[in-house]
């Protein structure tokens, strides 16, 4: 059996289409196809049902593609590592990222990881949404605070926290009773009900009910609307670190509760690859203590 051919099939039956496959894994479409027809060709029967507006596999295809898809990843990847060398990172490397943390982190990481690395065409995608490794075609998906996923394994690489943040206009509450309101800025999907425990250098457990005077659905919207003085906002620590530094911000405290964690996670079917291992080594480096710090 042709495994070029055996690869194609899973790459477009893993994606869901011949052109959804191609634009992941940046391989013609015509090559995709043809190689499928081949495997057909050569197994002597149809894996893949044709004249559908939506693919749809066969009995036969459904069958091979589940007992094959994991294996051939491996075999695949342990190839890729034997001929190129298994220390030498080279190949597409695609990784998504949540919003705050790619564009606080990975643009300049990234850099340093394209001139270390020049055999590696990296590509990051920052986004909210969860995403599937497998499905969307990432070898690493940055989370925060991730629930324990079978499929999915990797390593802590930084730990964070939300921080109250206000404008040095604003006046602080002076946390003499044990609830405040405050004015605040909140993202668009905070609930009605939300309110903040306040952990300060003085006490712990004040609660702070924020009084929205703004929402809007993006924290880099949060921030810039704090910074000009519309009230206070629960925001990342490493968004805001600079601007509490410089005191265009003041720190109010933290939220109270355990560390927010990131975690950087791949395919627990497949082998960890060089490129893969070379970018969570170079995580590693620039966060030895966990703890996020301003300039990387």
């Amino acid at each position: 059996m042709d495994l070029h051919a055996l690869t194609a099939f899973n790459l477009v039956a893993t994606h869901g289409g011949f052109g959804r496959a191609s634009r992941i894994s940046g391989r013609p479409k015509a090559t995709l196809s043809r190689k499928v027809a081949e495997l057909e060709q050569s197994l002597g029967v149809r894996l893949i049902e044709r004249g559908t507006h939506v693919l749809r596999l066969t009995e036969e295809g459904q069958s091979l593609h589940k007992r094959t898809e994991g294996p051939l990843a491996e075999i695949v990847e342990a190839a890729e590592a034997a001929a190129s060398g298994a220390a030498i990172p080279r190949g597409r490397l695609r990784i998504s990222a949540p919003v705050v943390f790619a564009h606080v982190v990975l643009g300049r990481l990234g850099a340093r990881f394209a001139l270390a690395y020049p055999q590696v065409q990296l590509e990051v995608v920052a986004e909210d949404r969860k995403v599937d490794p497998v499905e969307d075609g990432y070898d690493v998906v940055i989370r925060v605070d991730p629930p324990a996923d079978e499929r999915l394994v990797g390593r802590r690489v930084l730990n964070d926290e939300r921080l109250i943040v206000g404008p040095p206009q604003m006046r602080r509450p002076a946390f003499t009773k044990a609830e405040h309101s405050v004015k605040a800025v909140l993202l668009t999907t905070t609930p009605p009900d939300m309110v903040w425990r306040l952990r300060t250098k003085e006490s712990n457990g004040v609660t702070l009910r924020p009084e929205p005077v703004l929402q809007l659905s993006s924290l880099f919207m949060v921030r810039d609307a704090v910074l000009a003085g519309a009230g206070a906002a629960l925001l990342p620590k490493m968004l805001v670190a600079d601007d509490v530094a410089a005191g265009r911000l003041i720190r109010w405290g933290g939220q109270d509760g355990p560390a927010v964690e990131i975690w950087a996670l791949h395919n627990s079917r497949r082998l960890v690859g060089a490129k893969v291992r070379a970018f969570l080594d170079l995580l590693d480096k620039t966060f030895p203590k966990r703890i996020f710090v301003p300039q990387l």
